[in-house]
């Protein structure tokens, strides 16, 4: 092999390297752009977007069964107040997501997904300070004679945490 030949396979060598990098790259910036389309919305940030991510989240958990992950983001004195009137505190709502422990996530998803469809509502976020009120209404009601439940949501060391849940009797 001549001198020049040596240097035009290496050049093509260097050549078909870099482009399978710069493809390698591209494949990894389209993933990541993917990855960043569908993630939720940082769960961390003081905002409308991160409590009502928190609140999407926990709805999964419930169905999916992760009581790591409720029993971390509900304050130990949490409530939720059925339409009955009747109380359940913490330990009573990861019991239940205990009895779906292991509920495949897509499952638990497309079971959510299912919910919305057969029961479209409309949403509401406000924050006070470190306190953000979540309301879930009737869309052909609206806000104001809709309600069919709150979520009261703290801020604390960097989270939002559940304090309160009140559910009403309006179905759709």
């Amino acid at each position: 092999m001549t001198i020049f030949a040596h240097r035009l396979s290496w050049i093509s060598t260097a050549v078909l390297v870099a482009l399978i990098a710069i493809f390698l790259h591209a494949q990894a910036m389209d993933a990541q752009a993917q990855d960043a389309m569908n993630a939720p919305s940082d769960e961390t940030q003081h905002s409308e977007a991160a409590v009502m991510a928190v609140d999407q989240h926990w709805s999964i958990a419930e169905l999916s069964g992760n009581t790591a992950w409720l029993d971390q983001m509900l304050l130990p004195e949490y409530r939720s107040i059925g339409d009955t009137g009747m109380a359940h505190d913490k330990q009573a709502i990861i019991a239940n997501a205990a009895t779906r422990k292991g509920t495949d996530l897509a499952k638990a998803q497309q079971q959510m997904e299912t919910y919305r469809q057969e029961h479209p509502y409309g949403s509401a976020v406000t924050i006070r300070g470190d306190t953000a009120v979540v309301t879930f209404y009737d869309l052909k009601l609206g806000p104001q004679k809709g309600v069919r439940s709150s979520d009261i949501f703290v801020y604390v060391d960097g989270h939002w945490h559940a304090m309160y849940s009140q559910h009403t009797s309006l179905h759709s």
